[in-house]
């Protein structure tokens, strides 16, 4: 079959070290074009894979280029922007999490990718680990029951990312919708996506521009006039329609082990990830099984089904009314933080 033909947009980190060695893996896909605000750092791109044209935007480059496909990897504000134009340029839509920086900047792409018909996938990648693949078919296979509790953590003790992630203009938010929204997505999704109705959190930037050395960071794109003004901490707890509960917390900073973790908690069985365990009865007795999901590489995964998408119809794992509810809670979070209460979705 012929090759995909990709346009990327935002020609930063997520995109050099994510994405394109996951195209490269795959195989059938053309990178055909980049645009970057910053032309010559699109420029710079384009030599360093192969790209025979460079931009300094995304009207730009739907004007110029012969594409089926638009990857997003700008920072948070950009992406409404360049989705809603590229869905009005008839061009399917890969979009880096999370799916916008507000929640009527969300609706707003929902609109235009409806409207236009064009396949959409949410860049959540935790969905496509081979352990969360196997933990959703024994979820569907029933042999979880009913998923009523699930928690999950994803905390830096110091990984306080530079540039345009602490600046709210650029971002929207910082720890929670940078790393939060990966295992907050990973845990609802082996939830069976039950509908969210409320949310009680609280988030704080108590850490700023820390000095501690002999660690490493993230380094974001710098933003004019860079401030520090999005949150190091979030947690709270989300409630779904089917009366269950699922807990979180995320960190850029804390004075504490920083680790990742996910736990659900089922009628039948429950599981841990990291490593996967089942924890249920085998003859009447409780059991603790230790399970082997496989290999696969999470990015590579999620860009074949992208173009697999694109190639066959197939529906897509993060559709557009998925990626609005996750945006939905995720608003849900600083609304209820801002307003130190409760508040319903």
């Amino acid at each position: 079959m012929e090759k995909v033909r990709i346009g990327i947009v935002g020609a930063g980190n997520i995109s050099t070290n994510a994405h394109m060695p996951a195209y490269a893996a795959c195989g059938g896909a053309e990178i055909a074009a980049v645009a970057d605000i910053d032309l010559e750092r699109a420029k710079a791109f384009a030599e360093r894979f192969n790209v025979p044209q460079a931009y300094s935007s995304v009207e730009e480059l739907l004007a110029n280029a012969d594409i089926d496909a638009v990857d997003i990897c700008t920072w948070n504000r950009g992406h409404a922007p360049v989705a809603i134009a590229a869905a009005r340029a008839g061009k399917h839509i890969l979009c880096e999490k999370p799916l916008a920086a507000d929640l009527a900047s969300a609706q707003e792409m929902r609109e235009a990718i409806e409207k236009s018909g064009v396949h959409f996938l949410l860049g959540v990648p935790s969905r496509f680990a081979p352990e969360n693949v196997m933990t959703r078919e024994m979820l569907d296979k029933g042999e979880l029951g009913e998923v009523y509790y699930a928690k999950t953590s994803y905390l830096r003790r110091r990984g306080t990312p530079t540039g345009w992630f602490t600046d709210s203009r650029a971002a929207g938010g910082g720890a929670v919708l940078d790393i939060g929204v990966h295992r907050i997505d990973a845990a609802w999704y082996l939830m069976g996506n039950p509908r969210p109705v409320r949310v009680s959190a609280a988030v704080s930037n108590r850490f700023g521009e820390f000095e501690t050395k002999g660690v490493e960071r993230w380094k974001g794109t710098p933003c004019p006039d860079n401030c520090n003004d999005t949150e190091d901490f979030g947690a709270g707890v989300i409630h779904f329609e089917n009366g269950a509960i699922l807990l979180f917390e995320a960190s850029w900073a804390l004075n504490g082990p920083g680790y990742e973790y996910t736990q659900l908690f089922g009628t039948r069985g429950g599981v841990t990830l990291d490593p996967l365990t089942v924890y249920g009865e085998h003859n009447g007795y409780l059991s603790d099984n230790r399970l082997n999901a496989g290999p696969g590489q999470k990015f590579e995964l999620e860009i074949r089904h992208f173009l697999d998408m694109i190639r066959t119809g197939a529906p897509s794992l993060v559709p557009i009314e998925q990626a609005c509810q996750l945006q939905q809670m995720l608003q849900g979070v600083y609304d209820s933080a801002r307003l130190g209460r409760e508040v319903i979705l």
